[in-house]
């Protein structure tokens, strides 16, 4: 049975990471209730402009300072999508190990934080599906080199604050998130059209457990409530378990494109996650795989579609 999710009305929120695309569904839900903060860099105006049209008021702000000035006081919840992908170990290191770690030392009173970290923790296992007590690794080393290793550390870091300053914590390990903005099935569609090959591993199928970004919105309140000053460790994924070899052959169908593969030991591996304790949490994901990557071109690129 599903925890009782936190009522998120006229709270004080404090969302990071707010010009990523995952943020975006997010902002918008929580800013019809309640008064959101969104922060980023914002160092492009349009950015900010478009987080306000969504209903959050825009905080500057980059979690690599060394000082996080100009914070809201009184918040309530604290959701930390910030993540930085400089490829520069000195710069991810800091944005996303100590500075999550900064941003809970100065909400130490929040009723909840919530940590969006990545399952690419975990350490490469062929199809066994990961649990959140699987080992970890340097699983997206042949991308991004200090991916994996700078989201264990921010996991890490995130742990030990809360721990000691009894802040309740929830951290996510998001698989991959898909939906009406740019996600992995939407770059494989455009890959697809501009007959560019798309790297698999050749340990296929490349099974992942993809998770719709309505999904993602709905789990929030849950995964609040679920938040624990001994920190609850859980992992964000659908609950069905979907290829990309699967989802590449079923945008052809609706398109008529065809997926070219490139077999390569550098690409990304099967990473599918046991979801038995988000199922738990909030109960299964909602949004069924295909309608959802069929949404994602109508809204993306209609122009692509056989049918419209």
């Amino acid at each position: 049975m599903a925890l009782q999710p936190v009522e998120l009305i006229n709270q004080r929120i404090l969302i990071t990471g707010a010009t990523g695309f995952v943020a975006n569904p997010i902002i918008e839900s929580l800013s019809a209730n309640n008064k959101v903060f969104a922060a980023a860099r914002f160092k492009d105006e349009s950015a900010k402009q478009k987080i306000e049209a969504l209903g959050a008021e825009a905080l500057v702000l980059d979690l690599g300072d060394d000082q996080l000035v100009g914070l809201p006081a009184d918040i309530d919840y604290v959701i930390n999508l910030a993540v930085a992908k400089s490829g520069k170990w000195s710069i991810d290191m800091k944005v996303n190990a100590e500075g999550v770690g900064k941003l809970l030392i100065a909400y130490p009173k929040a009723k909840a934080f919530l940590h969006f970290s990545s399952t690419a923790v975990y350490e490469y296992a062929g199809h066994e599906p990961r649990s959140e007590k699987s080992p970890l690794g340097d699983n997206h080393r042949s991308l991004f080199e200090t991916y994996s290793i700078s989201k264990i550390s921010a996991e890490t870091v995130a742990s030990f604050v809360a721990k000691q300053q009894r802040t309740p914590l929830t951290i996510a390990r998001l698989n991959v998130p898909y939906g009406s903005f740019p996600c992995w099935p939407f770059f494989h569609a455009k890959m697809m059209e501009a007959k560019m090959p798309i790297d698999v591993h050749p340990e296929g199928p490349n099974g992942y457990s993809p998770i719709h970004g309505d999904d993602i919105v709905r789990a929030v309140p849950y995964l609040l409530a679920a938040a624990t000053p001994d920190v609850e460790v859980v992992n964000l994924g659908g609950s069905v378990v979907v290829g990309i070899e699967e989802w590449c052959e079923y945008i052809s169908e609706l398109t008529g494109l065809s997926p070219i593969y490139n077999s390569t030991n550098n690409a990304l591996g099967n990473l599918t996650v046991d979801v038995s304790k988000l199922e738990s949490i909030a109960g299964p994901s909602t949004v069924d795989w295909k309608q959802g990557v069929r949404v994602m071109l109508e809204d993306l690129a209609p122009e692509l579609l056989l049918s419209r």
